[in-house]
Formats: structure tokens, C-alpha cells, sequence
């Protein structure tokens, strides 16, 4: 009786946040920037605005009595972005410094500097 699969899904670690300015790094939009909307660490995606958009054609509703072809803001995979360090204008990856107080910042790990 006792084999029955647990159903619960793996929280990914992002360290990525909401607001951080992210570059794609592969697949169809390579190269172009952008500011993350949302994380979905359930999904191990982040939605990023202007990337990987696409259309979808809505029934009408009563909050949308036209219905018709919507263009949509879909997440894209973690592993394929990587957030953009503001003075040299390059991807970097996120590492951590914990201070002597405890409290835990986040770091470029290109340049050691604090991400604001």
C-alpha cells in the first residue's frame, strides 16, 4: 500500500528577482534584453517582458466582449537567461557574500560587487 508516488513538486532555487534586467542568452530571442515580470520557481521559469510572446485567440468574455487574438507574455526557462551587470553592459552569474552580521547579499560573481 505504501507505493504510491508523492505528488508534490520541486521548488527550483531562482536567484534571479523580480525587476533585475536579464539577457537571453539562447534560442530564438539570443541576444536581446529585458526586466523580469514574474518568477515562477514551481515552473524553474521567469516571465521576462518583450520575450517570448505569442498569440492566442480568446473566446469573448464579459471582461473581454470582443475576444479575438491576444498577444501574450509566456515564461521562459531560467537556464537560458542571465541577468546583466549595469557598468560593462554583459551577462554575469549571481553568487552571495554574507556579511559578518548575517544579513546575505547578492553578487555579481564577474566583478564581486553588490546587486542592488
Amino acid at each position: 500500500m505504501n507505493n504510491l508516488k508523492s505528488t508534490t513538486k520541486p521548488i527550483f532555487k531562482i536567484r534571479l528577482k523580480k525587476g533585475d534586467t536579464v539577457v537571453v542568452r539562447a534560442g530564438k530571442y539570443k541576444g536581446k534584453t529585458g526586466k523580469i515580470t514574474a518568477t515562477h520557481p514551481s515552473l524553474n521559469k521567469v516571465t521576462v517582458e518583450g520575450i517570448n510572446i505569442v498569440k492566442k485567440a480568446m473566446k469573448p468574455t464579459k471582461t473581454r466582449p470582443q475576444g479575438g487574438i491576444v498577444e501574450l507574455t509566456k515564461p521562459i526557462w531560467v537556464a537560458k537567461v542571465a541577468i546583466v551587470e549595469p557598468a560593462s553592459k554583459k551577462a554575469s552569474r549571481i553568487g552571495y557574500d554574507i556579511k559578518d552580521d548575517g544579513t546575505k547579499t547578492r553578487v555579481f560573481k564577474t566583478t564581486g560587487k553588490e546587486i542592488k
